[in-house]
């Protein structure tokens, strides 16, 4: 069970692009290459993606017992649930 645990919670890496992916939309934003409408429309589309791929890894994490690790998830597992809510309220 724990190797199926770690080898789905490599979709980090691709958690970490997204999050790299936010910062450089959100500079663009800040230095004005792009308007707020397409800012949006471009972070609300990968929101979903990237809430799936924490919750997954931070059940299997629950399911096979490594605690610590769950728990350092929860956070950001909550954070992209906010995310996710907001963005279906502003669409």
């Amino acid at each position: 069970m724990e190797t199926v645990v770690f080898v789905f919670s490599f979709d980090c890496c691709a958690l970490i692009f997204f999050s790299v992916c936010f910062i450089i939309t959100l500079s663009n934003l800040e230095c004005d290459y792009i308007n707020a409408r397409s800012c949006c429309s471009k972070l609300n589309k990968w929101v979903v993606p990237e809430l799936i791929g924490h919750v997954i890894v931070a059940i299997l994490m629950l399911i096979s017992l490594h605690w610590f690790i769950f728990l350092l998830n929860l956070p950001v597992a909550t954070r992209n649930m906010y995310h996710m809510i907001l963005a279906l309220i502003n669409d």
